[in-house]
């Protein structure tokens, strides 16, 4: 017997190269969809990219790049997933995706940040990340701050 419903879509994630041109184009066209000018295009052609498909069709996308506040751990510098594909574990899976990856990089912690995204933290809190107080807080005054142990 199938656990899966037949009706339900089917999403597959992938780690992708950043630096391909139309890799990065799909990657900055999830950004502006999902991020809405709120945040900055990061450069794609540093760290670990994903996209998320259903089907061919990319729905979402996450990215990792090695922190610059704190020793041996990565930072989570976007998650983003199109509306109408939210509240199916999208950003969960991207999560564990970069967890794996972070492992494969010999990182103990992941980091990450999130401003007046209650989803996002309440995903964040489901994956086992922690709120933490960074001794060098690096965002807004009511950014809450991220971690998880994952050596």
């Amino acid at each position: 017997m199938s656990l899966q419903r037949s009706d339900a879509p089917l999403y597959r994630i992938r780690e992708v190269d950043g630096q391909d041109d139309e890799i990065a184009d799909t990657l900055a066209d999830l950004h502006r969809l999902t991020f809405f000018g709120g945040a900055s295009i990061p450069p794609f052609d540093g760290g670990h990219w994903w996209l998320a498909y259903r089907e061919a069709i990319p729905v979402g996308f996450a990215g990792t790049v090695p922190s610059t506040h704190v020793r041996n751990a990565g930072y989570i510098c976007r998650v983003g997933v199109l509306k109408q594909h939210c509240g199916r574990r999208l950003q969960l899976r991207l999560m564990r995706a970069m967890e794996s990856r972070a492992r494969r990089n010999g990182w103990n912690w992941l980091v990450s940040d999130t401003t007046q995204n209650i989803a996002s933290a309440n995903n964040f809190i489901r994956a086992g990340y922690r709120l933490y107080r960074p001794p060098c807080p690096w965002a807004y005054p009511d950014t809450l701050y991220w971690r998880k142990f994952i050596g």
